[in-house]
């Protein structure tokens, strides 16, 4: 089974693709992860990729398909795969096919803005150990402490408002259009489902009739 989760930033995309990955045993490969790993072992494609970073600079879409491209070859992807992280955009999507990289179903994750807002903003995380909160879904016992070591929560600047408002109009403007793309493809799956993480996934199985 080779996917794709689409979603807005805060959807669940990285939840979902772990307990698919888990239960389908196929590994989830992460654009950030392979990058990094890529430009560790010095590959090719990691060198290249490389020297746009170290320049401040975005790693141009071709060389990011050559990442994609030199993971899916290592073993553990010959059975399928979960692609997160890419393609956030029509010419990623596209370069992609172009590579003869195939997909079998392309899943959206469909959140109201709304309710992302309320979830990523409401999320505190501990500088110290790193764990995280939410004040509605899952309060630390003494407000703005942390439960397993005591340290004052904060927010991360990514799940400030201004900055999920600014991520949330980046998914509109540029990734959604994929469902489009997909579609026309025959390959798009819609998940529509308010619930628990087990509901979602439930839902996600279903539709690749799993």
């Amino acid at each position: 089974m080779k996917l794709i989760l689409l979603g807005a930033p805060g959807a669940g995309k990285g939840t979902q693709a772990e307990i698919i990955s888990k239960k389908l045993n196929i590994p989830t490969i992460s654009t950030g992860n392979i990058l990094r790993s890529a430009v560790r072992n010095g590959t090719p494609v990691g060198l290249k990729a490389k020297a746009y970073m170290d320049a401040g600079a975005l790693v141009p879409d071709e060389v990011i398909i050559g990442v994609i491209g030199e993971r899916l070859q290592e073993a553990d992807a010959q059975n399928g795969y979960i692609l997160d992280g890419v393609p956030r955009t029509i010419a990623q999507a596209e370069a992609l096919e172009n590579a003869g990289i195939q997909f079998d179903a392309v899943v959206s994750i469909e959140v109201p803005d709304a309710e992302i807002e309320q979830r990523m903003t409401g999320r505190r995380t501990c500088p110290a150990c790193g764990a995280t909160y939410h004040i509605v879904a899952n309060p630390p016992k003494q407000e703005g402490i942390c439960d397993l070591c005591g340290e004052a929560l904060g927010q991360r600047k990514d799940d400030q408002p201004e900055t999920v408002k600014s991520r949330l109009v980046t998914y509109h403007e540029q990734t959604e259009p994929l469902k489009g793309f997909y579609a026309q493809r025959g390959l798009l799956k819609v998940v529509d489902v308010r619930g628990s993480v087990e509901e979602v996934n439930a839902a996600i199985m279903k539709v690749l009739g799993e």
